[in-house]
């Protein structure tokens, strides 16, 4: 399964944000795999693809808490929606 995580830093942890992220670099834990990492330039606004199971990416949320808001989408990929949108449209 695939989740994106949609952060920003709490207000007031900026500077503590990027000093954790540069110190170990933002690993996920065992079930988990970054597929991929975006940030806005000078931003405190960023998105984490991970592909795993929920329970990994709530143990990340989690470790990340006092640093960062996070949303979390499972998401997939446009030919399954695809699939699903013509199961409903395409009949």
């Amino acid at each position: 399964m695939r989740i994106m995580v949609v952060w920003r830093t709490v207000p007031g942890k900026y500077r503590a944000a990027l000093e954790a992220f540069l110190r170990a670099g933002g690993p996920v834990p065992p079930g988990a795999k970054t597929i991929g990492r975006w940030h806005v330039p000078g931003s405190i606004t960023g998105w984490h693809l991970i592909d795993g199971d929920l329970t990994a990416v709530a143990q990340h949320v989690a470790e990340w808490a006092d640093l960062l808001e996070c949303e979390v989408y499972p998401v997939i990929e446009d030919d399954e929606a695809a699939t699903a949108a013509k199961k409903v449209f395409a009949k």
